[in-house]
This record gives structure tokens, C-alpha cells and sequence, in this order.
């Protein structure tokens, strides 16, 4: 079999939300569509990618760089060793072809895209939902039933006081969220408080509850506001400072005893290596949250996981940014400690499959749907057909 088309677009994920650091009024994504001649059930295989929010869409390198090197790789190369299904990791090897080491700010993104594709592919031809693969070929077998999942909202909008939070937070609960995240450091710490409490008087607890600085913080201001939140026992404290500050991690967890969470702004298993070596962060304590779709995809994911296990971190120390497909069908296959959901932003993108019920916290994978799952949201589908101009 072979790749027979590469189809991609700069798609808008424009929303009148914002966190601490940025507003998401003009954000942009990658859309990736891989068409190849396997045939299943009657029609060619497509795998489908994208890339996730936070980083804007890079339509040049994937034309200039990336998709080319995969059209004149010869197509027996990508194979796998059945000669009938393309192998992810030689793919993922091919396209970084001729790239220097560092860099990863921009093409892991890109990258992450395609790949996504590539296993959407390798899933579909082996007729399995992705999960199962990972399971099986990378897990022992072992996988989650269930798993704990949270929305990603709380964002800051115009006109949005404590009461339209509280309302927001309700409207998880009653999706069957249990644990949910808000946005904090945008504004004067009074404020924030306020906003916390209002949202945990709807939550229950504060265990229930986490906040997202989203890197806004300076060690001062993050060590000033871990001392407020403190009492009220918060699920995490995430990207309290700029997240290559890894001295800032390191001298927060010396006052704040709680939970932190990081890494959804690393891009590749060297930059986590230099976060767990020297960021200060506790392995039964603290959460690691790279995004594969912006860290160069599952396959980059894999080595991440096991350089991390050198360094004494569980696989369940891990809830991968991003809210999408791909991160939930790792979750489950890898036995990861979760993964974040858009319920409420970034449609169609965020978000899991329209059937998937969530309950106390916690969502159930098809087991018979092959691949990643996305024709699982027809929204999404439709969508992407659209940008790629796929009938």
C-alpha cells in the first residue's frame, strides 16, 4: 500500500476567550488529511490530524518540508514489516529528515499534525480502535476500562463574574465532570480568590478544582499566590511560571506543598528530561502534561513516557494536554492518569466522540470503532472535509 495524497489547511479556532497570558480572538490550527490506495469496507483509507490549541498552524512547513519528504520517500519504506500497513515510527523518521537537533517550538507542532494522521492510518488498516494498539504493543496488554477525564474552561471573557463561572461549572458537573479547571492570573489576586471560592462552592471541594496560570506568574507572584491558595486544596496548580523556568518549579514546590502541574508548552523528550531533572518536581505528587499533538505526535509521546520511567515518574503521573481523541485513546491504552476535555471551547476540535457518556469523572472508549475515533463526531468530520475540500 501507499500514501496517495497529503491534504492540508490553516483552519481557524478564533473564540472570544482568553487566559492570563494571551487571547484566542485570531488562533489557528493545522488540518491534516493523509489519503492512501488500502481499501476498507469499500472505501480508501484516510487518516485524519490536526494539531492542538495554543500554537498557531504552520501551513509552510508541512508544504515545504514535511509532506514532501513523504512523497519521495519511497512507499515500500514506510511500510511496517506485514508490507501492508505504513509504520509510524519510520514515517515519523522520515519526515525529520534533514532536521538539526532543538528547534521545537514551531515543527513539532506540524509534525504532531502528520503523525497523528499516520496512526489514524496504522490503526484503521489493522482494523482496531487506536487504544487497543497501544495496549497491546506497548503496554502488555494492559489498558483502562475508564478514565478520568476534566474540561479545560474557566476562561476569562468580557462581562463573565463569578456567577456566569458558577453557571459554567454547573454545566460540567451536569455532563458528569467531576474535577474542572479554570483559567487564573489575568487579574489582582483578590479577584481570582473570589473567583476560585465561587467555583468551589459549586464543586464541593477544593479537590475538585484546578487553576491554569498559564506561565503568567514571576517566582515572587507564583510563590505569592501558592500561599493564598494553599487552604483550599486545590486538585493542582498549573503553569505557575514561564514553562521554561524550571528554577521557578523548583523553588515553588520548597512553599507550596500542593500538587503542580506543567509541560503542556514542552515539545520533545529532551526538554521534559531537563523539566523532571530539574524543575524540582515530586513523581507521587506532581502532574506532567505535554500535548502530543503539539510535542511531535504519539510517536515522540512514546519516548517521553520511557525516558520519564528512567527518572522514576509512573506513567500515571501524566494527563496530556489538548482535549482531543488521540490523547483520551492514549490515556486508555498507555494507562496514563487521564486527559483533558474541551467540552465547552474550541468546536469542533475539542471534545471526545458525541456518544461517549461521561460519568462521575470518568468516560468509556468505543472498543470497535478503528482508528482514533474522530468519525465518532460527525461535527468534526464535516468540518474537516470542508477545509481539505475531501467530498
Amino acid at each position: 500500500m501507499k500514501i496517495t495524497s497529503i491534504r492540508h489547511a490553516s483552519v481557524p479556532l478564533a473564540s472570544q476567550i482568553a487566559n492570563a497570558f494571551i487571547s484566542f480572538e485570531t488562533m489557528t490550527t493545522n488540518v491534516v488529511a493523509v489519503e492512501t490506495d488500502a481499501v476498507r469496507e469499500g472505501e480508501p483509507v484516510i487518516g485524519y490530524g490536526f494539531s492542538s490549541n495554543g500554537r498557531y498552524a504552520q501551513p509552510g512547513m508541512i508544504a515545504e518540508r514535511f509532506a514532501p519528504r513523504l512523497r519521495q520517500a519511497g512507499p515500500k519504506s514506510l511500510l511496517d514489516e506485514t508490507g501492508e500497513n505504513l509504520d509510524p515510527l519510520t514515517v515519523w523518521r522520515t519526515v525529520m529528515s534533514n532536521e538539526k537537533p532543538g528547534g521545537h517550538g514551531e515543527r513539532s507542532s506540524a509534525i504532531g499534525a502528520l503523525d497523528m494522521a499516520i496512526w489514524d492510518i496504522h490503526a484503521k488498516i489493522a482494523g482496531q480502535p487506536l487504544w487497543r494498539i497501544l495496549s497491546q504493543r506497548y503496554n502488555g496488554g494492559a489498558f483502562d476500562e475508564k478514565v478520568l477525564v476534566y474540561p479545560g474552561g474557566g476562561y476569562y471573557t468580557p462581562g463573565k463574574g463569578p456567577e456566569k463561572l458558577q453557571e459554567e461549572m454547573r454545566g460540567y458537573r451536569e455532563q458528569g465532570y467531576k474535577i474542572c479547571k479554570m483559567k487564573v492570573g489575568a487579574v489582582p489576586l483578590a479577584e481570582d480568590m473570589a473567583r476560585m471560592e465561587a467555583a468551589i462552592e459549586v464543586l464541593g471541594a477544593g479537590e475538585n478544582l484546578a487553576v491554569d496560570a498559564n506561565g503568567r506568574f514571576t517566582l515572587d507572584e507564583a510563590i505569592r499566590f501558592g500561599k493564598a491558595i494553599a487552604p483550599l486544596g486545590l486538585a493542582w496548580y498549573e503553569e505557575p511560571g514561564d514553562p521554561l523556568d524550571y528554577h521557578l518549579n523548583a523553588e515553588l514546590v520548597q512553599s507550596y506543598d500542593g500538587p503542580i502541574a506543567t509541560g503542556e508548552n514542552l515539545f520533545s523528550h529532551q526538554d521534559m528530561n531537563n523539566l523532571l531533572r530539574f524543575g524540582g518536581l515530586r513523581a507521587r505528587t506532581d502532574w506532567v502534561q505535554p500535548d502530543p499533538a503539539l510535542a511531535y505526535g504519539l510517536t515522540e509521546y512514546l519516548v517521553i513516557l520511557e525516558e520519564a520511567s528512567k527518572l522514576g515518574w509512573p506513567r500515571r503521573r501524566f494527563l496530556p494536554h489538548g482535549g482531543h481523541q488521540l490523547a483520551l485513546n492514549m490515556a486508555a491504552g498507555l494507562q496514563l492518569g487521564g486527559s483533558e476535555s474541551y467540552p465547552g471551547v474550541f468546536a469542533p476540535y475539542g471534545g471526545f466522540a458525541d456518544d461517549i457518556p461521561i460519568a462521575d469523572g470518568y468516560v468509556t472508549l468505543p472498543a470497535d470503532q478503528p482508528g482514533i475515533g474522530m468519525e465518532l463526531k460527525p461535527e468534526l468530520m464535516d468540518e474537516m472535509r470542508k477545509q481539505l475540500e475531501l467530498s
